[in-house]
């Protein structure tokens, strides 16, 4: 097999010199991820500087590194390797005859960025790529870019954003035929005036287009206008998904079971039926998006169908763990990763749908802006609509919540992560079900840990 790249390679796009040749299997700019045959990327921070882990990341197996200053074993030297990683990225692009798909979204873009790639690896398995983990931002996307194989068939690559220009930027570096937005809602308002502004900042996706790419839209979002205008420009053609049967894509019927919820969905092509596994509405749309991208792909719908089936949650991202307790179980459900309003009241109403006593554990929601604790009591509604019975509250921006269910249902109000973890399990019973969710800075990932066993 050919290598991922050869250090001339990697010199002649990166403009570079190399010290020796050298063959590199993998790229990676986190020196605790290098393996056997990677290729160490010396990235300059604000806080640390990854020349100081060259060493490490030859003891660790690396074939090479890429640094700014002269370094002992195989290495190509460039004066920036911030500019450098950029560069590897467009090379990679530019050499893939991949279709190449961009995903982004105020909620649910890692969740169908993922599955989109379970989609396409079941019909042509081993030639897929995605960008692993969230790796959405200006380092992480030509990152993603840079590992992408020779002979990939398709790419999924994730974009994020909390300022506007951001997405302009990396969409024009990972060129898609296919760009996705799952949907628009208020994440990190602190930076826009309003969601008006947040959906202009995730309509920019569309300005990478390749020529007659298709620009993918939620129909039923109430900036769906906004997103067609900023895609026209742009788009070969447009494509909207939603339950709503004028759009291109939507479910014609979605009935939930056992084993998870059975949709009937007519595509622009193709009429499936096919079972989503995760119990939540918003999956039904998402599962409707990941489609729609696999048709305007090329991909295999029916190979896409049975993925769909497949599915299991992510970790933070809908993973269903069983909590082992001394008289028996409870069910905990993984929503810690991240939390805006929108996603809080889908996975709020996901939990409605459990059986047994209902336990929500939430975490603040952060960067909302100067009607954040607005935000925080509105939540009082859906989690009464679930029918939750008992609230963990975590963070102090929680605490306006606090004060709407006052006198409502039974919570706990607790400062951070820490004495949550504490509590967490003095509060679930056996036949639970427990939802933790909040914004990733709170840290619910060590409460699921700890209940968990972790």
């Amino acid at each position: 097999m050919r290598p991922l790249w050869s250090s001339t390679e990697i010199a002649v796009a990166t403009r570079g010199i190399a010290a020796s040749h050298f063959d590199v299997s993998g790229v990676a700019f986190d020196s605790r991820e290098v393996g056997p045959g990677d290729l160490f990327i010396a990235l300059k921070g604000d806080a640390t500087d990854g020349h100081r882990f060259v060493a490490q990341a030859f003891a660790q197996g690396a074939a090479g590194v890429l640094v700014s200053q002269p370094v002992d074993g195989p290495h190509i030297l460039v004066p920036n390797t911030a500019s450098a990683l950029d560069a590897l990225g467009l090379a990679s692009r530019q050499r893939t005859q991949a279709k190449v798909i961009g995903v982004t979204g105020s909620v649910g873009k890692t969740s169908v960025k993922e599955a989109l790639f379970a989609a396409l690896d079941r019909g042509v398995p081993g030639k897929a790529h995605r960008s692993l983990k969230s790796y959405n931002n200006h380092v992480g996307v030509p990152l993603s870019l840079a590992r992408m194989p020779r002979d990939t068939r398709f790419g999924i690559f994730e974009m994020g954003m909390n300022h506007a220009g951001e997405l302009s930027a990396l969409t024009r570096l990972v060129r898609p035929h296919v760009a996705l937005v799952t949907t628009v809602a208020l994440a990190h308002g602190a930076f826009f005036a309003d969601e008006g502004a947040i959906a202009d900042a995730k309509g920019e996706i569309f300005r990478g287009l390749e020529p007659g790419g298709t620009a993918i839209i939620p129909f039923d979002s109430p900036h769906r206008d906004r997103l067609t205008a900023a895609a026209m420009a742009y788009a070969g053609e447009i494509v909207t998904f939603g339950r709503n049967p004028r759009a291109d894509i939507y479910a014609r019927e979605g009935l939930a079971g056992p084993r998870g919820t059975f949709v009937q969905a007519r595509l622009r092509t193709a009429e499936m039926s096919f079972t989503v596994v995760p119990p939540a509405e918003h999956w039904v749309t998402n599962a409707l998006a990941v489609l729609a991208a696999v048709e305007a792909a090329g991909g295999d719908l029916a190979a896409a169908g049975l993925a769909l089936a497949d599915l299991a949650g992510l970790p933070g991202r809908g993973r269903r763990i069983t909590i082992r307790l001394a008289d028996g179980d409870a069910l905990l459900i993984d929503e810690a990763y991240n939390a805006n309003p929108a996603s809080m009241r889908a996975t709020l109403a996901m939990l409605g749908q459990e059986k047994g006593r209902k336990v929500a554990i939430l975490g603040s929601m952060r960067e909302l802006g100067p009607e954040e604790g607005q935000h925080h009591a509105a939540l009082a509604e859906p989690i009464a609509a679930a029918g939750v019975d008992l609230a963990l509250l975590v963070g102090t921006e929680m605490k306006p919540l606090a004060e709407a269910l006052e006198g409502r249902i039974k919570f706990v109000h607790v400062p951070d992560a820490a004495t949550a973890a504490a509590q967490a399990a003095r509060l679930i019973a056996p036949g639970d079900a427990v939802l933790v969710k909040g914004s990733n800075s709170v840290g619910l990932a060590g409460v699921v840990d700890a209940l968990a066993g972790g």
